[in-house]
């Protein structure tokens, strides 16, 4: 049976679209990435980085990326069953996780990678459904 699945995500978390012939199933994946390194409480600085003495911390980069390719593993792994793929969010996740398809040779399975804001999983459900209605209609969908 096909399996039509969406994933939106951003840097925090992922929401996986999968729709086959038995229904629609949703997941939520959360990452345990940090909202913003260098905040504390959520409160930036005002002083700015020179003054505050602080060197950039590779160790906390390496962190932030390793963190990164876990939860990037996760999605990837809960696409598994997927015959076609469209990748949605509104920033850089989307694009380094087109970048993990590939790396681990499944970007056949992609049938689009599109900047969308953030939105309600039902927003993200219907998304994902008028997406491949309209490949299978061959009508054109705006983004």
């Amino acid at each position: 049976m096909s399996m039509k699945t969406g994933v939106w995500i951003d840097h925090r978390k992922a929401v996986v679209v999968s729709i086959s012939g038995n229904g629609e199933e949703i997941q939520e994946l959360r990452s345990d990435v940090e909202k913003q390194h260098g905040r504390f409480g959520g409160v930036r600085s005002v002083i700015p980085r020179e003054a505050q003495n602080m060197a950039a911390d590779d160790s906390q980069e390496r962190e932030f990326t390793g963190e990164l390719n876990v939860f990037y593993d996760a999605v990837l792994a809960s696409t598994k069953d997927a015959e076609s793929i469209v990748l949605l969010g509104p920033g850089e996740a989307k694009g380094e996780l087109k970048k993990r398809f590939e790396k681990h040779h499944l970007a056949h399975l992609l049938a689009g990678v599109e900047t969308a804001d953030k939105m309600t999983v039902p927003q993200i459900a219907a998304k994902v459904r008028n997406f491949f209605l309209d490949r299978k209609t061959g009508k054109h969908h705006d983004g």
